[in-house]
């Protein structure tokens, strides 16, 4: 039996909306006609730049997560006292905790002094150690849940269950971005997704053109990191026709349905894929700078991606959310010895490069750099204790470092006891932390709010205040 034709409606349902997105329409903004991306034929486009409520400190974020849990004990938070605890099980005072073994387990790491702040960091970390008078550490970090999946999701989205937006939606959602030729929110994810995958960079209920951009960074070639940019069937300037008069019945298709953001999203993504064809191959295209920056890097996953980190920011990307590998690589749950030497060896150079690339290019000041995962490590070890002990998780009193972006240079904020188990001064909550990184954006985190559901949501939720005490 022969299939019904199908009506403009459908056929524009099914094909011309079908990409999910992020770009406003080329009529509403189009740079290649000299429109400035703030008005073109009456309309504001969604992702144009905007002002926040004050004057920001940063104007992008380079995000690096260190994904599974990285350990404060043995990278930036030592705790001699534990030598005397090694291999006994901690005493009631000390809060022991029977689920996590309760053995103390000293770092076999030396630590030292760096810098003019004279901050203690690792000796695993020789290269980020060279730029302690950059860093603010801030190692009373403090999140609810000790477990992967609501970790991530607390970290990225501020709340452990519900389907809420990403920091960096909200960012993009609050900025808009500098280039309507690029996502205004990549995320470089390197041979897989992390848990809570997808969830960790989505736009929720806000439109879909403030959800992070995927890329696999596993690919070291521009044409395979961003597939199928390259349209070698038919001019730039046919396409471009041919996309005005798509985007032209796409647009009364979209007034007669004002409220349906998502099918908004779909159109503009037909505009962000002809402008990538533009501007992506050369932006992703690392082997255009000079071998002495790529060689600072380092020629692997974590040099090219960091590498790429700031060719985009420096291309008007507002958010890039960098990932240490996937499967919960920093996850030291047996042989943290071992493990965390790799995992060092790999990040350790390629962050130093870095952020000495964007001290150099006068970036670091405007650009905010995170560094940190969902939580940290205990001090004490993993049960069953083996030949080679590991770290269980822990939430209470972690680290996470910042720098540039208007926070205090060569600055320590928070103390742990002195054995690591819980922190004692100057606590800092996730809320409290993506409070403190919308007021370097210039927003009052109270008030960046978005209506849905009967009531008005924001990343802090109902908490959180600014750090004021790690503010330059």
């Amino acid at each position: 039996m022969a299939q019904a034709p199908f009506s403009r409606r459908q056929l524009l349902a099914r094909s011309g909306m079908g990409i999910g997105g992020v770009a406003l329409a080329g009529m509403l903004c189009d740079p290649a006609r000299g429109d400035t991306g703030a008005q073109a034929g009456g309309a504001m486009s969604s992702l144009a730049p905007k002002a926040p409520h004050f004057k920001p400190r940063a104007t992008r974020i380079i995000h690096l997560f260190m994904n599974g849990g990285p350990s404060q004990i043995d990278l930036f938070d030592p705790k001699p006292v534990l030598e005397t605890y090694a291999g006994k099980v901690l005493k009631d005072e000390f809060k022991s905790d029977q689920r996590i073994g309760g053995v103390g387990l000293p770092s076999p790491f030396k630590f030292a002094k760096h810098g003019q702040a004279g901050i203690e960091i690792s000796e695993l970390l020789p290269n980020i150690a060279r730029h302690a008078d950059k860093l603010c550490v801030i190692r009373s970090m403090q999140t609810p849940v000790p477990n992967h999946e609501p970790g991530l999701l607390m970290m990225n989205c501020g709340d452990i269950s519900r389907v809420v937006p990403s920091a960096g939606a909200w960012t993009l959602y609050g900025l808009g971005t500098e280039n309507q030729s690029l996502p205004g929110f990549v995320v470089m994810c390197p041979s897989g997704l992390p848990t809570a995958q997808g969830s960790n960079w989505r736009s929720a209920f806000l439109p879909g053109i403030y959800q992070g951009t995927l890329i696999d960074t596993q690919e070291s070639s521009p044409d395979r990191l961003v597939a199928n940019i390259a349209n070698d069937r038919i001019l730039p300037a046919q396409q471009r026709r041919q996309l005005d008069y798509i985007q032209q019945l796409n647009e009364l298709h979209r007034q007669a349905r004002p409220d349906d953001v998502q099918l908004e999203a779909r159109i503009q993504s037909l505009e962000l894929a002809f402008r990538m064809q533009r501007e992506a191959g050369e932006a992703f295209d690392i082997s255009r700078e000079p071998e002495s920056v790529r060689e600072r890097y380092g020629d692997h996953v974590q040099g090219r991606q960091l590498l790429i980190a700031r060719r985009l920011a420096e291309r008007g990307v507002r958010y890039v959310q960098v990932y240490h590998g996937a499967g919960q690589p920093w996850d030291s749950h047996q042989n943290v010895h071992d493990a965390h030497k790799k995992l060092c060896r790999e990040s350790d150079a390629p962050i130093a490069a870095l952020l000495e690339d964007l001290a150099d290019r006068d970036m670091l000041d405007d650009t905010l750099v995170i560094w940190g995962g969902e939580m940290g490590r205990t001090p004490t070890v993993q049960l069953p204790l083996g030949k080679s002990p590991g770290r269980d998780h822990h939430h209470d009193g972690f680290t996470v470092w910042l720098a540039g972006g208007g926070v205090k240079a060569g600055h320590v904020h928070g103390t742990t006891d002195e054995l690591g188990l819980s922190v004692v001064e100057n606590p800092v909550t996730v809320h409290d932390l993506h409070a403190t990184i919308l007021h370097l954006l210039g927003f009052d985190h109270e008030r960046l709010t978005f209506r849905h559901a009967g009531r008005d949501f924001r990343l802090t939720d109902v908490h959180g205040r600014v750090v004021d005490e790690i503010l330059a």
